[in-house]
Formats: C-alpha cells, structure tokens, sequence
C-alpha cells in the first residue's frame, strides 16, 4: 500500500484539529478485485510462496552455487536481517525472523487501514497474471535500453561483450566480496540459473519492501510533515529518490559500504532508476503484493529470456 500521512481537512467555524490518516493513493470501489487485491493481507498470502521459495531456493541451492556466510546474498534481505541482528536476534534466529518482519509489517498495514479481512483464493491467479503483464513493459524497456546502451570497443574483453550484446538487465543486486573469477559457480549452468532466479524473487520481495514499502513513506514524512511540501510535490521526489536509491544499491552496498558484484553501469543504472519509478507508481495503484510480485515475475522473465533466447 502506498502510505503517507493525508491532511482531511480542518474545519476552522468548528475548531477542529487537522487529522491524519494512512491512505492509499488510488481508491476504489469496495470489494472489487482492485480493492481485494491491493489490501495488505493479499499481499500477504499472495507473497507466502515467494518468500518460501526464496527461503528453501537459498538453503538448497544458493548456498552451494554462490557461497556462505551471506555473500551471494540479496542486499536488501541482508539488511532487514541485519536489523533483525541488531534488535538482539541470533544469526540463525534472525535468518527464521527476517521474512516475518515482512508478514508482520504486512498485517500492521492490514489493521491500520481497516480494511476487510475477507480473502478469495480464486484473485490469486488473475493477481500472478497481473504481475506477469506488468513485468513486459519492462522486458520491452530493457531490451530498447539494452540494444541503444551497446558500447563495445576493441578492447572490450571478449566475454563482457557478449554480455553486452546478448543480455538485458535483472533487477536483483546480490552482495558479495569475492571478485569476478571467484564468483562463477563450479557447478552446472542449470543450478546456475536456478540460483539467479531465487534471487529474483528474494529481490522482489525485499527491494520492494525496503524501497517502496519503506523508504517511501520515510521520505513522505519528511518532504510533507518535516518540510511543509505539498502532498503531490512529496510524492514526487519521494519516488524520484528512492528510484535513485534503488539502482545506486545495485552497485554499492550502502549499509556496510562497499560494491556489490556488479560494476558501474550507466545503462544498467538508468534502466533501473526508470524501473524505480514504475515499481513506485505501480505501488501506489495496486498495492504492495502486486509490486512485490511483479518485480519478481520481472527477474524471473529476464533470467530465462537470457538463458534459453539470447545466450544459446
């Protein structure tokens, strides 16, 4: 849900004082599937499988494709445990903690906006759809940005040039210390991008909750409550910074400070600052479970897109 603090109004012959309330930024008619699908709790139970996906992908398959000890790991999750860590937690509580921070988040929204409770398993399918044909504006962008961002020179190495060439843009930023030799896997090319897809759906659930669910209320705050901009001004550069934010941590690990396995690219990071922006404004009219999901679906598409299509 897209969350900020909405002025009601104040009726100055009554006296009364201005009240606030969390809202969404698009309504609509109750109980319509709009409305359904955008309540916290859909999110909930629409993300579930992710989440144990993402878990079990990374016990079974990540941990012995990209290595230990949380390198090969999505940043924004190592954050959230990291937090988890910081409140007191274990290292091995925190790892079973940090999805349900998410969940709990979730079903404090969910109370918060009063919203019904009520949920239709049969608004699942028609949701993965939804998600799924959000994701291809995206596809279609990658690939235009893909194809105008080719700069291969001479003395362009011959394997970043097929990367250049034959691939478009994932979504997931994965923290990692080990350089560019290190990282590739002793292990089948399958396990390879099974490991590339978890990590899509990890990103989709954990970028989105630090960058939009998040960070984008924390800048609402401020730009509305703290410095007096108008709600549509505050939306704006709430959504231009996190966009920003969101591809800038695809190359530097903000919260310990160093890079990510992934250099500099001014391609890359104007696709995914463009990308920022789509999954705020999508986040705002559908909600969180919706976003989440087609950030996941997104990452998923282009892995396969760029194994079995355009890296044969």
């Amino acid at each position: 849900m897209f969350f900020s603090l909405k002025i009601l109004g104040e009726n100055s012959s009554m006296g009364k004082k201005k009240s606030y309330e969390p809202s969404q930024l698009l309504d609509y008619s109750k109980d319509s599937y709009l409305e359904r699908t955008s309540r916290p709790v859909y999110a909930i139970i629409f993300l579930i499988p992710f989440i144990i996906t993402y878990e079990l992908g990374s016990i079974f398959i990540q941990t012995s494709v990209l290595n230990s000890h949380m390198q090969g790991r999505v940043v924004a999750f190592s954050w959230v445990q990291g937090f988890v860590e910081f409140l007191g937690f274990s290292s091995r509580f925190a790892w079973i903690v940090t999805p349900l921070v998410v969940i709990f988040i979730l079903l404090g929204l969910q109370i918060a906006s009063k919203k019904r409770w009520k949920f239709w398993l049969t608004d699942l399918f028609p949701m993965s759809i939804e998600c799924v044909l959000f994701a291809i504006p995206l596809i279609v962008l990658g690939f235009v940005l893909n194809d105008s961002g080719k700069q291969v020179t001479p003395n362009t190495p011959p394997m970043q040039t097929a990367i250049v060439q034959t691939s478009i843009t994932n979504c997931s930023a994965v923290s990692s210390n080990l350089t560019e030799p290190q990282y590739q896997p002793q292990t089948s090319q399958q396990r390879y991008w099974l490991a590339d897809i978890i990590t899509g759906i990890g990103a989709g659930i954990y970028e989105e909750l630090v960058f939009r669910l998040v960070l984008i209320c924390i800048l609402m705050l401020i730009f509305q409550d703290f410095f007096k901009f108008n709600r549509t001004a505050a939306i704006v550069i709430s959504i231009l910074i996190s966009a920003a934010l969101f591809s800038a941590h695809h190359h530097i690990d903000f919260l310990n400070w160093q890079p990510t396995r992934e250099p500099f690219d001014i391609a890359k990071f104007v696709f995914r600052a463009l990308a920022g922006v789509y999954f705020a404004c999508l986040f705002a009219a559908r909600g969180f479970g919706i976003t989440a999901g087609t950030h996941a679906f997104y990452d998923i598409m282009a892995v396969v897109i760029n194994v079995k299509f355009l890296n044969n």
